[in-house]
């Protein structure tokens, strides 16, 4: 334990080191000018002060002020040394930040008996303070391997939903990587951008439940087929919505809001404007563009030119304004990921041939 001892009359100075080092495991750190210690801040190194309160070119009191200026030190524990009784002194002692007094000239048993109390104090302070930094990174540690297990789950949950259709699988990586870019855009926190990158793939994960007739049709669904597979949005939102896990849940919400339109005609519930959740938003651009620029059975894949003309000029009636803002603000990053997503399938492709 590193006791500071500061005083400026150096018969005083040497009497505390001498009592400090017949304190077990304590070492005297001691200071007869009070600008030294100032100067060896904040490289200064100790765990209890006792200061003179009159001394030359710095009081006691503002020395302990200047100290507790340096966002290590405040809260160490200080003994303010003094011969002034004056109430008026000692409270400004006490507002400094001192936390007790031993007259001048310091008895040696009660400077002992003094130091032996504070040194406990502190000791158990510190095993506290250890214990509170174990149950953090424990905590942290935990909460690392529930987010983990979490996107594992949504991993496996999105390779499930592709099993019917592989384009699916591709489809729903991208519209993941696009929703964060976008979100990122918009100017979301970087954990509200990785949460919607982790649940955006599951967008689309009620498809599982629509029927393989309609799902894998290869032409223009007829008009009871359709209804049909708008129900895809509600079913994702029921197998999700449940969940204890906050990711799930807002792939929950994502599924049944991203086939919403800003002017309030979309499905499955006619929100519109703001009451549709922004990741909703954020992913209905996100989805509509790879779904344009991705070739499909019965379809070709538009040009990127034509699907961002097509999502600008839908700006305000199909999409949020400020969704869309953001996607043409950050395209040149949204085609630097499809391209990077399509070479890893085109690697991945080549190991299998």
């Amino acid at each position: 334990m590193r006791i500071l001892l500061v005083d400026d009359n150096k018969t005083n100075l040497v009497f505390l080191t001498k009592l400090v080092e017949k304190l077990p495991g304590c070492v005297p750190v001691p200071f007869a000018d009070p600008s030294d210690v100032l100067a060896a801040m904040p490289r200064l190194d100790f765990d209890i002060a006792v200061i003179d309160f009159q001394m030359p070119g710095y009081t006691g009191v503002e020395l302990v002020r200047e100290i507790q200026m340096f966002e290590g030190f405040k809260g160490k524990p200080v003994v303010m040394l003094t011969a002034d009784t004056d109430m008026a002194v000692r409270m400004a002692c006490l507002d400094a930040g001192a936390i007790d007094f031993l007259n001048k000239p310091a008895h040696p048993l009660e400077f002992q008996s003094r130091m032996k109390n504070l040194v406990s104090l502190v000791e158990a302070r510190n095993k506290l303070a250890d214990k509170a930094e174990w149950l953090r990174d424990e905590v942290s540690k935990a909460t690392a391997e529930i987010r983990e297990r979490e996107e594992e789950i949504i991993d496996r949950l999105s390779i499930a939903a592709s099993f019917k259709d592989a384009e699916t699988g591709l489809h729903t990586k991208r519209v993941g990587e696009y929703s964060r870019i976008i979100a990122q855009a918009m100017g979301l926190s970087p954990q509200e951008c990785s949460d919607i990158r982790l649940a955006a793939p599951m967008h689309d994960i009620g498809k599982v439940g629509i029927p393989d007739a309609v799902l894998l049709k290869q032409g223009k669904l007829t008009e009871q087929e359709f209804s049909s597979m708008q129900k895809h949005t509600s079913l994702g939102s029921d197998i999700l919505r449940e969940s204890k896990s906050s990711l799930l849940r807002l792939a929950a919400t994502i599924a049944a809001t991203h086939h919403e339109r800003w002017d309030g005609q979309g499905y499955p519930r006619r929100l519109a404007g703001t009451d549709i959740p922004i990741a909703g938003r954020i992913v209905a651009v996100a989805d509509n563009f790879d779904a344009l620029t991705s070739a499909r059975p019965y379809k070709e894949a538009w040009s990127i030119e034509q699907a961002v003309n097509h999502i600008r000029e839908r700006a305000g009636s199909q999409f949020d304004p400020a969704c869309v803002a953001a996607f043409e603000i950050a395209l040149a990053k949204i085609l630097a990921a499809r391209s990077v997503l399509q070479d890893s399938l085109d690697a991945m492709l080549q190991k299998t041939a």
